[in-house]
């Protein structure tokens, strides 16, 4: 800690993974330095090869506000690019936000002081997922419901406490430094896994409804869709690497693929009864997605069951055909290089 920060006011660093993110990149940036809290604040921007403004437009904040920084990411990877953001970054709070994330104004003050009163060593909140469109609104609505994410308390809120994983986090750098920071192996879910290395070494991971970072969801299907395939893809490598990590939930969508597939090939060829499941899933996400859309228009509304499904299939889908090689180059790996304060 700086010999100037207020004990109750830490320094904090905000680190944050950008790739091709023009279209928000400065609203986040801006969000941050908004943020009211009193401790003094550093932004560090990993930049990936991005093939859209996204440099300009850091290097411009840059020369608006001292506070801001940039360093390379040249793979372009998520956990490379975090890594590479703590290790440029000072301070003993780490707050990791996305470039298209959006902080609630009171995000850093609330979270340093959950830090103090809770003990954990991450604590993170909600994924407010806002479209700016009828698709994108339906996207928000989907990932928002229980039919969409099941109980995921970062998805659709709950009440404070202990938690799995939790949507970004606000870390001790020590948590970091200990367990050497992200795997980099883990191009998806390596928030998930992070956390639970941490808690499988007596860390706390807490949860509370007051952490809110609003998030744009994909712009189209095709991007849903491979977004979701990589979550079921990497999730399983978690589960091959983390022995006790899996449970009903993240089972549900391979089964539901599973059985939409089988209803339908067995319907087609042996009896159309076999019909009854995927007729059964349809009217089911039809079902769900009419209290998820409360209040949308009807455009997005119609949406809704198109996204639900785009989610439910490829989260399968990428779960089911997750190769076995991802797992065994995980493990093979040598654990992450330790993370120190630059």
């Amino acid at each position: 800690m700086n010999a100037n920060s207020d004990v109750r006011f830490p320094a904090v660093s905000v680190i944050m993974p950008v790739l091709n993110e023009e279209r928000h990149l400065r609203g986040a940036v801006e969000a941050i330095l908004a943020q009211e809290y009193d401790g003094e604040m550093e932004v560090v921007i990993a930049l990936g090869p991005s093939t859209d403004r996204t440099d300009e437009i850091a290097a411009q904040l840059v020369r608006d506000d001292p506070r801001v920084h940039t360093v390379p990411n040249p793979t372009g990877r998520t956990p490379a690019a975090l890594n590479a953001a703590i290790k440029a970054s000072r301070h003993p709070i780490v707050v990791r936000v996305d470039g298209h994330g959006m902080l609630s104004p009171d995000y850093i003050a609330t979270a340093v002081r959950l830090l103090e009163e809770t003990g954990a060593q991450n604590v993170g909140g909600i994924m407010h997922a806002e479209g700016e469109n009828a698709w994108e609104h339906a996207v928000a609505a989907a990932m928002t419901s229980k039919i969409g994410v099941g109980n995921a308390a970062f998805h659709t809120g709950g009440q404070a406490g202990p938690a799995e994983t939790v949507y970004l986090g606000v870390f001790r750098r020590e948590a970091l430094e200990q367990q050497g920071g992200y795997n980099e192996e883990f191009i998806r879910a390596q928030d998930w896994e992070l956390n639970f290395r941490i808690r499988e070494a007596g860390g706390l991971i807490w949860f509370s409804p007051d952490l809110r970072v609003s998030y744009r969801p994909r712009p189209n299907v095709k991007a849903l869709a491979k977004q979701y395939k990589d979550y079921g893809r990497w999730r399983h490598v978690v589960a091959r690497y983390h022995e006790g990590s899996i449970n009903l939930r993240y089972l549900a969508p391979p089964t539901a693929v599973c059985a939409i597939a089988a209803g339908i090939v067995v319907g087609a060829a042996v009896t159309p009864w076999a019909l009854v499941v995927p007729g059964g899933y349809l009217a089911a996400i039809v079902a769900g997605s009419l209290p998820a859309g409360k209040g949308l228009p009807l455009a997005a509304r119609l949406r809704i069951p198109v996204a639900l499904a785009t989610m439910h299939m490829s989260w399968g889908w990428g779960f089911l055909t997750s190769p076995k090689s991802l797992a065994k180059r995980v493990i093979a790996s040598r654990r992450p290089a330790v993370v120190t304060t630059g």
